[in-house]
């Protein structure tokens, strides 16, 4: 009798997997590559191809050189090092080295991995709520809608008039003019763990 458990006995033989268990690991994404859409992706696809300039599916210094003066832009090489070592597992080297193939830029993956860490950095309930506490001041739940359209429009990284009516224009205010911030971030919260059971 084997001391090893029968799955990592030497003389198993591997089971064979059936098609439908193929097909389905092949649809299934794994990775960074679930938290987005097939077309998302496809974007990010577009956009890592126009940046490797070399096609040699790796972005590297010569790669960022080339697309930045093409936007009449000369980068520092400090610049080019922060943005080489921001990547996933880039320490703070940017270098090729022969040794390790890791070192040599950013591969697809690692520029997904880097667009999914800054499109989810979103803002958590608790800071939502501060932020329209600090327009609350009788501390009702609800805020002026003129107010908050004036800062939003004025103040900070400003919306436009559009964006503001989708957000302020709804069932989350009332005829007085009044935009229940309580509500809707409930609702965003709901949302939010909608989408991750689904996905």
């Amino acid at each position: 009798m084997s001391r090893y458990p029968d799955l990592l006995s030497p003389n198993i033989t591997p089971t064979k997997r059936t098609k439908s268990q193929k097909s389905r690991a092949r649809r299934e994404p794994s990775g960074v590559f679930s938290l987005f859409q097939a077309p998302q992706i496809q974007q990010f696809k577009e956009a890592f191809q126009l940046i490797d300039h070399d096609k040699d599916g790796w972005v590297n210094e010569s790669d960022l050189k080339e697309i930045f003066s093409s936007l009449g832009i000369t980068p520092s090489k400090q610049m080019l090092d922060n943005l080489l070592s921001a990547r996933p597992g880039g320490n703070g080297r940017t270098g090729y080295s022969e040794d390790s193939g890791t070192d040599r830029g950013i591969n697809f993956t690692m520029f997904l991995t880097m667009m999914s860490e800054r499109l989810f950095e979103f803002d958590t309930e608790l800071e939502l709520l501060e932020a329209f506490e600090s327009f609350d001041e009788n501390d009702s739940g609800m805020v002026k809608v003129d107010e908050m359209r004036k800062w939003l429009s004025e103040v900070g990284e400003r919306m436009d008039q559009r964006e503001i009516d989708r957000l302020l224009k709804g069932p989350f205010t009332d005829r007085q003019g009044n935009f229940n911030y309580r509500e809707w971030v409930k609702v965003l919260r709901v949302n939010g763990e909608n989408e991750e059971v689904e996905g």
